[in-house]
């Protein structure tokens, strides 16, 4: 008989065994949160989750799986698996433990579970496809520079106007929100659009279980802003930049990483920087290109799935016309509801 709960602090010797086969189970146990408070995080409601929850899939004493589920800003919005593990070839497993997370922050309130896989695993994709109620709605792609550690600070601080970047700030959080809506494929903006609230610091940043740096690359003269530079890591090693752009506007690519780079680099030596795309913006195939051209290669393709109960409602146009202050346009009638 398999039972699922909560991952206690007393498992983490178990969770260890369990990952052994692992080169570097480092990273992964980092993203594994081992709290002793766990049992009482685990009770408070689903608008107060900020970190990551995990939990364990086992039958009698024997540790089968494990899954954790980290929340968005706005936890009702969007909840996310991060962690899944399982024996291979054991899908109805996955399948338990994915039905179970899904019911249960569905039933706390969440409106969306996200989920990025990596596109060689097919058999798991359609497990959460066909078993689990998940639809593909795009791709991501991590890139990095083929050859990066030759180059030094002063390498990367020749490439980048430092006049073009400053710190992001609060006041920022409304135009960011904009610009990411802005740079959405228009099918993807109800499953994927944030509000002004998800750009916004909170007063306990520091507590955060992820190490973030944000920038913002403007003109220094005019104050237009092309570019919001988003640096994350889980472990202050990995290192990943997400940009969020102007659909209208063109920005430098190579300007844009050298400056991450730079930032990343004179804190942590050692330090990997990997740039994310995202298929589902606007200007993909152009920065994809840019990147090709830079000498940098595409390391892992991720294909995005989402559990949502968020509906797009397509509607029928009529032929009528209308005129409204001197100004025709098409009518529109909910004549006809589909999903799509």
């Amino acid at each position: 008989m398999t039972k699922i709960r909560p991952l206690y602090y007393f498992d983490k010797k178990y969770a260890r065994e369990m990952i052994s086969f692992l080169n570097d189970d480092v990273l992964f146990i980092n993203n594994i949160v081992f709290n002793p408070l766990a049992p009482l995080y685990h009770l408070l409601p689903l608008s107060l989750k900020s970190f990551p929850e995990s939990y364990v899939l086992k039958e009698n004493k024997e540790m089968k799986g494990l899954i954790t589920v980290a929340p968005a800003k706005t936890p009702t919005k969007q909840m996310e698996i991060q962690q899944l593990l399982f024996e291979d070839n054991c899908y109805g497993d996955a399948e338990e433990m994915i039905q179970y997370v899904v019911s249960k922050y569905k039933a706390m309130g969440t409106a969306s579970i996200i989920v990025r896989i990596d596109d060689y695993l097919s058999d798991l994709i359609r497990t959460f496809v066909s078993k689990c109620g998940f639809s593909q709605i795009s791709y991501e792609k991590l890139w990095q520079l083929k050859e990066n550690n030759n180059l030094s600070l002063i390498d990367f601080e020749t490439k980048f106007n430092p006049k073009l970047f400053r710190s992001y700030r609060n006041s920022d959080a409304q135009l960011a929100a904009t610009l990411y809506d802005d740079e959405l494929l228009p099918n993807i903006r109800p499953l994927l659009g944030k509000d002004t609230k998800e750009f916004k610091d909170e007063f306990f940043k520091g507590l955060s279980y992820i190490t973030e740096y944000k920038y913002v690359y403007c003109d220094y003269k005019t104050k237009r802003v092309y570019a919001f530079l988003f640096i994350r890591s889980t472990d202050n090693k990995n290192f990943v930049l997400d940009i969020i752009n102007s659909a209208w506007d063109d920005i430098n690519i190579e300007e844009i990483v050298s400056f991450a780079y730079y930032q990343i680099k004179k804190r942590t030596k050692d330090a990997k920087l990997f740039v994310k795309t995202k298929k589902y913006v606007q200007q993909n195939e152009k920065i994809e290109k840019e990147l090709i051209d830079n000498n940098y290669e595409c390391i892992q393709n991720k294909v995005v799935l989402t559990n949502s109960s968020m509906r797009v409602i397509k509607n029928e146009v009529q032929e009528k016309k209308y005129t409204v202050l001197g100004q025709f346009y098409s009518g529109l009638s909910i004549t006809n509801k589909s999903e799509i």
